[in-house]
């Protein structure tokens, strides 16, 4: 390189981790302990089913090289319900993925509902996640993941893309769930085995005794003319599959299926 070239640019990156652990207590369990630093933050209010945890990146956004973990460990008994307060945005990245980390524990006779709301993926993003939820022999987790390529209302389109998203769910140390994604730019135009024009996809998957209960309930709630669906029961865990073309009716039609999956209302910082 020329001694009077310019040197290339370095760009400031993220960093974020938060984790928040829970004990037994009232309401289906209390506050033991909150970390908190960079651009990762947590907040937790009581709601109908025990604790509402809700995670925030203050950084407004994922782009390459920036760096996010939360984590939520429940105490034997505890119940809980994880989100985020709002989508997470992936920008475009320069080279280098976005990374975020997942990592949840549930204790003996626990339950976690991890329902973080939608991540948006914008033109030549890359993310790179890994969600695992480890149970105890006996405890339950209800998890949803959904991803919208793009604001359709505000015109964008989404011509290059790289998703690694991978989800496990281990109980006592052995996997029952395990959901390797790896989504590039051929994806986008790709037929009906993959994407067939499809804006936004979600899987929300239910792993707890008698799941297949809900399976017939289920399968009559997908009625939204709007989205593409299919659900499976077998092995104590119930799977749904989602398209749609844009995010709202998907959205729409998560929320008729969690009043199947789970009781009381919404976690509150959703906006339906």
């Amino acid at each position: 390189m020329p001694a009077h070239a310019d040197p290339l640019p370095t760009y400031e990156r993220s960093r974020g981790a938060a984790h928040v652990t829970l004990r037994a207590g009232p309401h289906h369990g209390r506050l033991e302990r909150l970390h908190q630093s960079g651009s990762a933050k947590a907040f937790l209010h009581r709601g109908d089913n025990g604790q509402e945890i809700v995670l925030l990146n203050t950084s407004g956004g994922l782009t390459g090289g920036d760096r996010l973990s939360y984590q939520i460990d429940l105490a034997p008994g505890c119940r809980a319900t994880g989100t985020t307060q709002t989508a997470e945005r992936a920008y475009r990245s320069t080279g280098d993925a976005a990374v975020v980390r997942v990592h949840h524990r549930v204790g003996a006779g626990g339950h976690l509902d991890w329902l973080p709301q939608e991540t948006i993926l914008f033109d030549q993003s890359h993310l790179a996640r890994e969600t695992s939820i480890d149970l105890a022999p006996d405890s339950s987790c209800l998890m949803l993941e959904t991803v919208v390529l793009g604001r359709a209302a505000m015109g964008e389109t989404v011509a290059r893309v790289t998703l690694t998203d991978t989800r496990r769910v281990m109980r006592a140390g052995k996997p029952v769930l395990v959901e390797p994604l790896r989504m590039s730019t051929e994806a986008l135009t790709a037929g009906p085995a993959v994407l067939e024009g499809a804006r936004a996809f979600a899987t929300l998957a239910l792993v707890a005794p008698g799941s297949a209960d809900a399976l017939a309930p289920v399968q009559e709630a997908l009625t939204d003319p709007d989205v593409t669906g299919g659900a499976s029961a077998f092995d104590g865990k119930l799977v749904i599959r989602l398209m749609a073309r844009d995010g709202w009716p998907l959205r729409r039609q998560i929320v008729r299926l969690l009043a199947i999956l789970r009781p009381g209302p919404l976690p509150r910082v959703w906006q339906i």
